[in-house]
C-alpha cells in the first residue's frame, strides 16, 4: 500500500540503477551488510581458535557471552542512535560508522589476547552499527526522492537478505583461505578493508541534506526521545506502518529457526538451511522487481494484507512439504509476500516523516525490529521442542508449530490491515 501514485517514468528499478547517488548508497550498504555477517562468523572463529579462551574447546557460556555482547547494543542503543543521527549529516554518519568499525577490528591483533578484550571490541562494533541503520534509512529519501521510495526500499530489503546469506555462507571459507595465504592476523585486516571500501562507496554519494537545526550542540536525549515517541503517537499512519514491519521481522526471525528443522524434512542437511533462506531472498528480489515495475499502478491495492496472507499460506504449506523443489518454491513465495509489506510500509514511513525527525523515527523502528527479531529467535526453538515432546513426535510437533504460526500470521495481518485501512485510505 502506497499513499500516493508516483510518476511512472521516474520510478522503477531502471530509474534507480541510473541514479548514481542511490547506487553508491546501495552498494556501500550491501558491502557493509556482508561485512557485518562476516564479523559474526569471525567472532565464532576467534572464540574457538583465536587464543582468547583457554584450550581449544571453549564452553557454551563463552560463546553465549560473545553473542550477548553482539546483540545487546541493538536493543539498548537503537533509539538513542536515531537521536544522534538527526543532529548530523547522514552521509558523514555512514562513513564514520564504517571507518570506526574498521579501526576497531583491525586493532584486535595488536591488543592483548584476553576474552574481556574480545567482548569489549564486539560490544563497541555492534554499538557503532546501531548508528549505521537509521542513518542509512534516513538517507534513502535523500538519494531517490519520493517517486522512487517503494522500489528503493524493496531493493534494499532484498539486498539485505542477500547480504546476510552471502556473509554467513562465504565467511568461514574466506577466512580459511586468507589465513592460509597471508597469516592469522589477515582475517581482521580483510574485514576492516571491507568496511573501508564501503565507506569509500558512500563517500562517492552526492546528496543534498538540510542541516537546518542539526547540530551536536544543545543535545537533550530524553526530550528528543519523547519527541519521537510523541510523533509516533500522533501520526497513526507512520506508527501503524511500523507495527506491520515489526510483525514482518518477527515472522522472519521465527522462520530462521524453523528453517533448520524444515531443511531436514525436504531433503537438505540441517546445516544447509541457508539455501532455504536464500530462496526467500530470491523471492524478495522478485518482489522488488515487481514493485519497481508495477508498484505505482497498485498504490490503491492492499499490498501488506496480500503479503501477510501469502506468508501465512506458505508457513501452513511448509507443514506438509517433503519435496525439495516445493520447499524452494514456497520459500521464494514467502520472500515475495514479505516484499509486499516491507517496501510499501518503509516507503510510507520515509515519505510521511519530516527530514528533521527521520533519525528519531528510524532509531525507534530499529529498536522495535531488533526486539522483534530477538524474541522469536529465543522462543521458537524451545516452543517447537516442547510441542514435539508433548505429541511424542518431532515431525508432528514441527507441523503443529508451522500451522499455528501460519494461522497466527494471517490473523495478525488481517487485524493490522483492519486497524490501518482507514488511516491509509485517508492518505490517498
Amino acid at each position: 500500500m502506497h499513499p500516493a501514485s508516483p510518476p511512472p517514468d521516474r520510478s522503477g528499478l531502471d530509474a534507480l540503477l541510473r541514479n548514481r547517488p542511490f547506487l553508491a548508497l546501495w552498494t556501500g550498504q550491501l558491502l557493509a551488510q556482508v561485512a557485518d555477517k562476516i564479523f559474526y562468523v569471525l567472532l565464532i572463529i576467534l572464540v574457538k581458535t583465536g587464543g582468547y579462551t583457554p584450550g581449544q574447546n571453549p564452553d557454551n557460556s563463552m560463546l553465549s557471552a560473545v553473542m550477548i555482547a553482539y546483540t545487546v547494543p541493538a536493543i539498548v542503543f537503537g533509539s538513542a542512535a536515531g537521536i544522534v543521527v538527526d543532529r548530523f549529516s547522514k552521509k558523514q554518519m555512514l562513513i564514520a560508522c564504517n571507518v570506526i568499525r574498521a579501526l576497531l577490528i583491525v586493532a584486535l591483533p595488536f591488543l592483548p589476547k584476553a576474552f574481556v578484550v574480545l567482548l569489549a571490541i564486539t560490544f563497541l562494533v555492534s554499538t557503532v552499527t546501531q548508528f549505521f541503520a537509521p542513518a542509512e534509512a534516513a538517507a534513502i529519501p535523500l538519494a531517490v526522492g519520493r517517486e522512487g521510495l517503494m522500489s528503493a526500499n524493496a531493493l534494499f530489503a532484498s539486498s539485505t537478505m542477500g547480504g546476510i546469506i552471502v556473509g554467513m555462507t562465504i565467511g568461514e571459507p574466506l577466512f580459511s583461505w586468507v589465513k592460509h595465504s597471508f597469516g592469522a592476523d589477515s582475517q581482521e585486516f580483510l574485514l576492516g578493508g571491507l568496511y573501508l571500501i564501503s565507506a569509500g562507496l558512500i563517500y562517492a554519494m552526492r546528496i543534498k541534506e538540510n542541516h537546518a537545526g542539526s547540530s551536536g550542540k544543545n543535545v537533550h536525549p530524553w526530550q528528543d526521545l519523547k519527541e519521537g515517541l510523541r510523533y509516533l503517537k500522533h501520526n497513526h499512519l507512520v506508527s501503524n506502518a511500523m507495527v506491520q514491519l515489526t510483525i514482518l521481522y518477527s515472522v522472519f526471525a521465527a522462520l530462521q529457526v524453523l528453517a533448520i528443522a524444515l531443511s531436514g524434512k525436504i531433503g537438505l542437511k540441517e546445516t544447509q538451511f541457508g539455501f532455504l533462506l536464500a530462496a526467500a531472498g530470491i523471492g524478495m528480489v522478485l518482489g522488488a522487481a515487481f514493485l519497481g515495475h508495477s508498484g505505482h499502478r497498485m498504490h490503491h491495492k492492499p499490498l501488506p494484507l496480500i503479503g501477510f496472507l501469502m506468508m501465512g499460506f506458505v508457513l501452513a504449506m511448509f507443514a506438509f512439504t517433503r519435496q525439495l523443489w516445493v520447499g524452494f518454491g514456497l520459500s521464494a513465495l514467502f520472500g515475495f509476500g514479505a516484499s509486499l509489506i516491507n517496501g510499501p510500509m518503509q516507503a510510507l514511513i520515509q515519505e510521511k516523516t519530516p527530514e528533521s525527525m527521520r533519525g528519531k523515527v528510524f532509531g525507534l523502528e530499529n529498536n522495535a525490529i531488533n526486539i522483534a527479531l530477538s524474541l522469536p529467535l529465543a522462543l521458537t526453538g524451545p516452543l517447537t521442542d516442547a510441542v514435539s515432546n508433548a505429541v511424542g513426535s518431532e515431525d508432528k510437533g514441527l507441523q503443529i508449530v508451522l500451522l499455528s504460526l501460519g494461522f497466527l500470521v494471517s490473523v495478525m495481518g488481517m487485524a493490522a490491515w483492519k486497524h490501518t485501512r482507514k488511516v491509509l485510505q485517508d492518505a490517498l
